[in-house]
């Protein structure tokens, strides 16, 4: 008889344990941690005690997550409020830089909007390419990485060199109308496999807080 047999046949007749109970308290095994021999009930608490060891760190896991996710939440509804209470472009756009530089930590932050002169007064309406536009239009979600894309590492001027990991979201209405383009000299900070989710959540917020004001 196998090993398997053996283990499919106890499985298939739990009652063998009640019949040979006697049995149990003579069989001793090795110890998981040790070359000393435990009984199998011996065995069995430490195997519980491994098992709940392993979901405590499960649930610390999920407790952490969870209160960072109420972090970003947090802070995604202040921007919020920032966005609602700007009077106008101006106002809408220091918000949503000083939010992401002060809440978010994200030091390198560059929006480019257009129709072009929409704002003349602003840098935020400058000319953009048709390759960042085109690039802006083709993002459905917000894109990560280690590179700048198309010609917008030009955006970030003299600090351009230094920036290791770039995250970009496009603003949208009926169409793509802005590009917000941020960066980090940490090159873990921004990458492809991070969760987007929060970035998309900005996007959302920042492109109905500024799709008003081009006209």
């Amino acid at each position: 008889m196998t090993p398997d047999a053996v283990a499919n046949y106890l499985k298939q007749h739990p009652e063998f344990f009640e019949q040979y109970a006697d049995l149990l308290s003579t069989i001793f095994i090795s110890h998981p941690h040790g070359g000393r021999a435990i009984s199998i009930s011996e065995r069995q608490i430490l195997t519980l005690r491994e098992k709940a060891r392993q979901l405590e760190g499960k649930l610390r896991e999920m407790i952490e997550y969870g209160e960072e996710n109420d972090a970003i939440s947090e802070k995604l509804h202040r921007l919020t409020l920032a966005l609602v209470a700007a009077r106008d472009a101006d106002a809408a756009i220091e918000a949503l830089y000083f939010n992401l530089r002060e809440d978010f930590a994200v030091p390198h932050t560059v929006l480019r909007l257009w129709p072009q002169g929409a704002h003349p007064r602003l840098p935020e309406f400058d000319a953009v390419s048709t390759a960042a536009r085109e690039f802006a239009a083709s993002l459905s979600n917000p894109y990560c990485g280690t590179h700048a894309m198309v010609d917008t590492a030009e955006w970030f001027g003299e600090e351009a060199a230094r920036l290791r990991s770039f995250a970009y979201v496009a603003l949208k209405s009926s169409q793509a109308f802005g590009l917000l383009a941020m960066a980090s000299e940490d090159a873990r900070r921004f990458y492809p496999e991070m969760g987007t989710l929060y970035l998309k959540r900005l996007g959302e917020l920042g492109s109905a807080a500024l799709a008003r004001y081009l006209t």
